[in-house]
C-alpha cells in the first residue's frame, strides 16, 4: 500500500491526463466493437445509382451546337478536386431570357419572357449526370463528397470547362424508379 501511495505522489498532472485519455480511447473502442457507436465505414446504408442536375449559367458560345451532348462522358471536379468521368444523360440549354412588362394594358402586372437580344450568344443549361453513390443518413456521397443542392461542380471536356452548381438530386433504383429529392434523406426507404 505504501508503494502505491509513493507512486501516486510521483505522478504529475500530465501523467493523469494521459491515463484518462487512454481510458477514454479504450471505452470508445469497446463501444465501437459492441456496435453502439458507428464509425464512418459503418454509416453507409446502401449503394445506389443517382442522377443529379448541374445548372450552368451564362455559357458564352458562338458555335452552332453546344459541346455538351447527351450520352457522352464528361470529367467532373467537385469543389475543385478532380473526381471522375460521368455519363451525361440529358442536356437542356436555352438562350438567355429577360422579362419585359407589356405596355398599353389595363393590368400593370402583365409581362412577357423573350430572348435577350443584347446577349445573343449566352446560354443557360441544365446538364443531368449519373453515377453510383453511397447512401448515408445525410444523403448521397460521390467521390467522398456529399452531393447536395448548391454544391459547386466543374464539367470538363476536350473543348470546354464549365462551372455550375447542383440543382437537383434523384435517387434511381435498379428498376429505374425515381425517388424525389425529399425522399433522398429518408434512408429507411432505400433498398
Amino acid at each position: 500500500m505504501e508503494n502505491l501511495t509513493n507512486m501516486l505522489k510521483k505522478l504529475r498532472i500530465v501523467d493523469y491526463i494521459i491515463i484518462v485519455g487512454i481510458i477514454i480511447a479504450g471505452l470508445v473502442g469497446l463501444l465501437t466493437l459492441k456496435g453502439i457507436h458507428k464509425t464512418a465505414s459503418n454509416a453507409i446504408d446502401a449503394v445506389s445509382e443517382i442522377s443529379f442536375d448541374v445548372y450552368i449559367r451564362g455559357i458564352t458560345y458562338t458555335g452552332n451546337d453546344l459541346p455538351l451532348k447527351a450520352d457522352e462522358k464528361t470529367f467532373i471536379s467537385i469543389r475543385n478536386v478532380p473526381y471522375s468521368d460521368l455519363m451525361i444523360t440529358s442536356v437542356k440549354a436555352e438562350k438567355r431570357k429577360i422579362v419585359l412588362p407589356v405596355l398599353n394594358t389595363r393590368n400593370t402586372k402583365t409581362v412577357i419572357v423573350v430572348e435577350d437580344v443584347s446577349q445573343p450568344n449566352v446560354y443557360d443549361a441544365i446538364v443531368t449526370l449519373k453515377d453510383t453513390a453511397k447512401i448515408t443518413k445525410d444523403g448521397a456521397v460521390v467521390g467522398g463528397n456529399k452531393i447536395k443542392i448548391g454544391l459547386p461542380i466543374t464539367l470538363e471536356g476536350a473543348d470546354y470547362r464549365l462551372n455550375g452548381t447542383v440543382s437537383n438530386i434523384q435517387l434511381t433504383h435498379g428498376t429505374d424508379e425515381v425517388v424525389n429529392n425529399q425522399e433522398l434523406s429518408a434512408v429507411e426507404n432505400v433498398q
